[in-house]
C-alpha cells in the first residue's frame, strides 16, 4: 500500500491561546498587552480569511501588512510565521496597533485595528492579559473588510526588477524606483527625504 507522506494541515486555530501566547512571548522577550492582543488580532485575522496553516499548507497564500513597528507586530509574527525577509510582511509604521491579512489564493483581506486601551491605570500584565484573553474580538478591534491591491513587486519570490538610481548610484529592487524627468531615482534622492545624513554633509 503507498505512504501518503504529504504533511497533514495543522489548524492554527485548534491550539490553545496560551500555547500561541507562550511561543510570541519568548520570540519577543517579556509579556505585554501588546503581545497578547498581537496574537488575538493575528488568529482573528487568520479565521477572516480562511488561513489555518500560516506556517505550512497556506504559508504561500498569506501576506500581512502591519501599521506599527511594536510589540504587536512580534506576536503578529510569532503567530502566522510572516517576515519581512521573506517579503511576506510589509511594515507601514503609522503608529497604529493595526494589520490587514491578505488571503493571495481568494483575494480576501481584512483589517482588525485595536479599540485602545480600556482598563484601569496601573493594571497589570497578568490583569491585563485576563481582560483581553477574557474580551470578545469586536470590543477589542474594529474590523473592516476591503482589499489591497498588489502589485508584482510587492508579492515573494524573486525581484521582478532592479534599477540604479541615477542620482545615488545604488541600486533599487521591486519597482520601488521612481521615474523623474525620465531617469530612475530612488525614492529618497527622488523625494528629497533622506534618513540618514552622513558626516560632512
Amino acid at each position: 500500500m503507498p505512504c501518503d507522506c504529504r504533511r497533514s494541515i495543522l489548524d492554527i486555530h485548534q491550539i490553545p491561546f496560551d500555547r500561541h501566547l507562550e511561543e510570541a512571548e519568548a520570540f519577543h522577550g517579556h509579556l505585554c498587552g501588546g503581545i497578547v492582543s498581537g496574537v488575538r488580532m493575528a488568529l482573528r485575522g487568520l479565521k477572516e480569511i480562511g488561513i489555518r496553516d500560516p506556517k505550512g499548507e497556506d504559508r504561500k497564500n498569506l501576506i500581512v501588512f502591519v501599521e506599527i513597528d511594536r510589540c504587536a507586530t512580534d506576536a503578529i509574527t510569532s503567530v502566522t510565521g510572516c517576515r519581512p525577509g521573506k517579503r511576506t510582511m510589509k511594515i507601514k509604521d503609522f503608529g497604529k496597533m493595526a494589520a490587514t491579512f491578505i488571503n493571495l489564493e481568494t483575494g480576501a483581506a481584512v483589517r482588525l485595528a485595536s479599540r485602545g486601551p480600556k482598563g484601569p491605570e496601573g493594571e497589570s500584565v497578568e490583569a491585563l492579559k485576563l481582560r483581553i484573553k477574557a474580551a470578545a474580538d469586536e470590543d477589542l478591534f474594529r474590523i473592516q473588510w476591503g482589499r489591497v491591491p498588489l502589485e508584482a513587486g510587492d508579492l515573494p519570490g524573486k525581484p521582478v526588477r532592479s534599477a540604479v538610481c541615477a542620482k545615488c548610484g545604488e541600486s533599487i529592487l521591486d519597482m520601488r524606483d521612481l521615474t523623474v524627468a525620465g531617469k530612475s531615482l530612488c525614492q529618497p534622492c527622488a523625494e528629497g527625504r533622506h534618513y540618514f545624513i552622513p558626516e560632512g554633509v
